[in-house]
């Protein structure tokens, strides 16, 4: 499996980013990834906190 380029810290950031109101567009453009992995991501660490992932 390919390395990711983001440390859990950062994917925890983004995505409560997402929940304090930025769009995906927003988040892919800054953080220069895509909507796919932002969905991945989200699907995949839906209810966990920072400290989880």
């Amino acid at each position: 499996m390919r390395k990711s380029k983001f440390r859990p810290e950062q994917i925890a950031k983004i995505l409560k980013e997402f929940e304090n109101g930025k769009s995906v567009l927003e988040l892919s453009r800054e953080h220069g990834l895509t909507s796919a992995t932002f969905y991945k991501w989200r699907e995949r660490y839906a209810g966990l906190k920072g400290s989880a992932l």
